[in-house]
């Protein structure tokens, strides 16, 4: 069936076009979407194109086998109207289908917790309307093809409108869209245009179509109840909620606090105390570091002494550093711009304190400089940078340290299983930096590793501590220093080559969440549905 909006091979070319940039963007917002709740790790990616692939590849075979058994454009369209109206649906539903699947993988699963519920997340939320976008191309070569002549010229015009749109769909909502409006305005923008590209056809065409009016009424409700969204809906005390290139943020205030989180589930990245206390977290113990590099001595002497911290964060770490050794030098390292704009915003973070938007590997990369103490905070949940935890990445910064030197290195996992990603992480260091000592964050998943190349480190740290005029940090100190543990060095190495932080992360994911959901399992198990609720 021909129809004379076709007969334009222009407006076949823009559908292609426009269909491979909402895959791409799509693609791209599923990322953010799951982030918040499953992490933003490579196997969260992996699963993520892989389940649109599938999608897309049976997308292929059906879209093909339909055009030739009934070449009705009109088929085609109704499609692309039924794919905007699913996109347009995920900002407001999105969320909720995703905890829903969480819950039952829960009670279901035993194993492999987070690939299982981004599997299933995707496999429900994202699989169909990229099926039905897989159908396109078929479908276009079909109503494209008037002769055999010029049939490689038409596929290969399809192919590069695609690749072209895909190019479009991949840079648009990384560097303009999510940052500026947010991950749910970006769905909302691309399902906008497929919907008026299937009523621009089914105008033309003079043709009725349900689809076009359900589109148009689902995408306004959807603008109405979806553009401001949030991931972390069931908090009332957020200040900001946002995203940026890296992350999705949100800022919390309490009554005794301000906190920062880069994922809605898995805790606390930043936090400010109104009283300017100790934190009770893992903060406080990584404050051994300059007392182990001789901090208070040195800056009595007028030595000097230079703070590098990688992960800056909203500057949690520098600012209690400062607080606690004035006149210390702090350099900062933070990849996310934007984490640092709500510091100055929100955290107190000075104006004039030196922090650089760079990679923290590619900063030592950049500079020559050698420092008394480097703070690696990098590692959040199973999203550990791999660049960031190898023997190469250690023997940097072996190099940038002074010889008294200290690396502190905030490890968030810790469990009792062999060859867990913090063994990996703690035997690495440990064929570096011949003095290693470790210990656990009290009441946290935090474990605090200290190393030197100084083999009087810890006598250090005690004649330093004395010099403490603070009296709280003084006995967190003295209680620290007795409860280091020296690290025995095994062979678990990770190199650029070879460092599966996401896999041994994500074992270390699955045993907290079968520690915290053992009860729930037992009520359940017991009581049944009922039980769950009225425990709740």
């Amino acid at each position: 069936m021909t129809r004379p909006i076709l007969r334009n091979k222009l407006y076949l070319y823009l559908t292609e076009f426009f269909a491979g940039m909402a895959v791409m963007a799509v693609e791209l917002g599923a990322s953010r979407l799951l982030a918040p709740y499953f992490s933003s790790s490579q196997i969260v990616w992996t699963i993520i194109i892989g389940t649109i692939m599938i999608a897309m590849a049976l997308g292929n075979l059906y879209g093909g086998r339909s055009a030739d058994r009934d070449p009705n454009p009109d088929r085609l369209y109704r499609r692309i109207l039924i794919a905007s109206i699913w996109i347009a649906l995920i900002p407001v539903v999105g969320k909720y289908v995703i905890l829903a699947i969480s819950a039952v993988m829960i009670f279901s699963v035993n194993a492999n917790y987070l690939i299982w519920a981004a599997f299933a997340a995707c496999m429900v939320i994202f699989v169909f309307p990229l099926f039905l976008l897989g159908t396109v191309t078929p479908s276009l070569a079909k109503y494209s093809m008037e002769n055999l002549e010029d049939n490689a010229r038409i596929v290969g015009t399809l192919g590069a409108a695609n690749t072209v749109g895909s190019i479009i769909g991949t840079f648009v909502p990384t560097f303009v869209t999510i940052p500026a409006v947010g991950t749910s305005i970006t769905f909302l923008i691309f399902a906008g245009i497929l919907l008026v590209l299937g009523l621009i056809y089914f105008i033309s065409t003079k043709t009725r179509s349900a689809a076009s009016v359900a589109g148009v009424a689902v995408f306004l409700l959807s603008c109405a109840l979806g553009y401001r969204s949030n991931f972390a809906f069931w908090k009332d005390n957020l200040v900001y909620e946002g995203e940026s290139v890296y992350n999705y943020l949100q800022v919390e205030e309490t009554d005794d606090s301000v906190i920062l989180s880069t994922n809605v589930l898995f805790g606390v990245q930043s936090i400010l105390r109104r009283d300017a206390s100790l934190t009770g977290m893992y903060y406080d113990y990584a404050l051994a570091a300059p007392m182990m590099a001789g901090a208070e001595e040195k800056l009595a002497e007028g030595q000097g002494f230079d703070l590098l911290i990688l992960g800056m964060g909203t500057g949690t770490y520098g600012s209690q550093c400062t607080r606690y050794f004035p006149g210390i030098q702090i350099e900062g390292v933070e990849i996310d711009e934007k984490i640092t704009r709500l510091a100055h915003r929100y955290f107190e973070m000075p104006e004039d304190l030196n922090v650089c938007t760079y990679d923290g590997r590619a900063y030592l990369n950049a500079v020559e400089k050698r420092y008394d103490v480097i703070m690696v905070d990098a590692y959040q949940d199973i999203t550990i940078p791999f660049q960031m935890s190898s023997v190469e990445f250690f023997t940097m910064v072996r190099e940038h340290l002074k010889d008294d030197g200290v690396l502190v290195v905030n490890m968030n996992m810790h469990g009792e299983r062999e060859g867990e990603i913090n063994h990996y992480l703690s035997d690495t260091i440990a064929a570096v930096f011949p003095e290693v000592r470790t210990i656990d964050v009290p009441n946290s998943t935090n474990r605090e590793l200290f190393a030197s190349c100084n083999p009087e480190m810890l006598e250090t740290m005690s004649r330093n501590a004395m010099l403490c005029s603070d009296a709280e940090l003084r006995g967190l100190m003295e209680r620290i220093r007795e409860s280091l543990t020296p690290w025995q060095a095994g062979n678990y190495l990770m190199t650029d080559d070879r460092a599966p932080v996401e896999l041994l992360g994500m074992r270390v994911i699955d045993d907290l969440i079968r520690d915290e959901v053992s009860g729930y399992k037992w009520i359940y198990e017991e009581y049944g549905i009922q039980g769950i609720i009225d425990m709740l």
